[in-house]
């Protein structure tokens, strides 16, 4: 095996060495940059200028980065990440529990509906349930009147103010954002939501808080006013094995916010892999195709042979404008030499290499 490993590197280093001592000799119709830079003159600039804009916006992404005024969220492990993982569904109801429970006294789903929680959340008849706890005004009626009615599963979830100053009013002016998209509209993720529930602490010497505001150093500015409002034991799981500890409610509700921002990542990865083998299937049936039932007609070689007339003066038959018929029996002349040659006729009665 040593002896076989040697001889194949000492071939490599032979056919390198030859490969470098070639000097190669381009075709007179090859590429030329002076023929070929005069006329692209304004691609050319056009790729420059965008090669430099993505520059210096990279570096301008940078800079900010490094210049932040808050602390970079760590990255965490999450059990989604990755084209063959897929959001733990367990994960997602627990999530929906601590939103219910603990979020949604502030913050709003406006673009989640009732049934959107089916068979994600919760059973259809336990959506059903929870529609219809809320009272939805509707209308008008054929008299030109609003009502109320009790939700349906096409409603969608109700916010907990009727308007953006009564949230204000009751934040001390802060508004509580909307947390449909909120994993996807952060920098971060996951991870910053993450670490902005769980990372607050005393402010340092000299930062000064106004009222109504707590420390946090992965908020921006790190004033913010929500309190810490994800502490141990602060909602009670029904499946007992699951330690309700700070950190585990936080990856719940995050997981649920991440299904939130994406309802149909886990459909779209499936997708994804059903378009990737259907090509892997197509491209190797395209490969067999070219390379052992086209390949003989692209490159087949058809040679035209004259009839002979036996007259000998080495004239053919014909009228004289190349419309003479083509002899392809075995006692033609060319046919002997073309099997000398190593010439062969295929289905289609044309010569091919053999």
């Amino acid at each position: 095996m040593a002896n076989k490993f040697g001889h194949a590197i000492s071939k490599l280093l032979q056919l390198s060495k030859g490969y470098l001592k070639r000097s190669p000799v381009r075709p007179k119709s090859s590429f030329s940059a002076p023929n070929w830079i005069p006329g692209r003159s304004k691609w050319l600039a056009f790729g420059a200028l965008t090669g430099g804009l993505g520059a210096l916006l990279y570096a301008l992404d940078a800079s900010v980065d490094a210049s932040h005024d808050c602390v970079h969220p760590p990255k965490q492990f999450w059990n989604h990440k990755g084209l063959l993982s897929a959001l733990d569904k367990e994960a997602v109801r627990r999530g929906y529990q601590v939103y219910k429970e603990v979020c949604s006294s502030c913050h709003s789903l406006q673009y989640i509906a009732y049934r959107n929680l089916v068979n994600n959340c919760m059973t259809e008849a336990e959506a059903k349930a929870q529609a219809e706890q809320v009272m939805v005004k509707d209308g008008p009626d054929e008299n030109g009147e609003y009502f109320e009615r009790p939700g349906k599963l096409s409603d969608y979830l109700p916010s907990p103010y009727p308007n953006e100053d009564a949230a204000r009013s009751a934040n001390n002016g802060a508004y509580p954002p909307d947390l449909s998209y909120i994993v996807s509209a952060r920098k971060g993720g996951e991870d910053y939501i993450f670490a902005l529930l769980t990372g607050y602490c005393d402010p340092p010497a000299g930062f000064v808080l106004r009222d109504g505001q707590y420390f946090n150093p992965y908020f921006s500015g790190g004033a913010i006013s929500m309190g810490q409002v994800i502490n141990n034991e602060v909602v009670t799981y029904a499946d007992e094995e699951v330690a309700p500890s700070g950190s585990q409610i936080a990856k719940d509700v995050v997981t649920f916010l991440k299904w939130t921002s994406e309802p149909e990542a886990d459909e779209r990865k499936l997708l994804l892999i059903r378009v990737f083998l259907i090509c892997s299937f197509l491209i190797g049936l395209s490969y067999y195709i070219k390379r052992h039932k086209w390949s003989a007609l692209k490159s087949r070689k058809i040679f035209y042979v004259p009839e002979v007339t036996g007259n000998g003066n080495g004239q053919s038959k014909g009228n004289g404008h190349g419309n003479a018929k083509a002899k392809t029996d075995e006692a033609c002349p060319k046919h002997e030499r073309n099997k000398k040659e190593g010439y062969g006729k295929n289905n289609y009665g044309y010569w091919k290499p053999k």
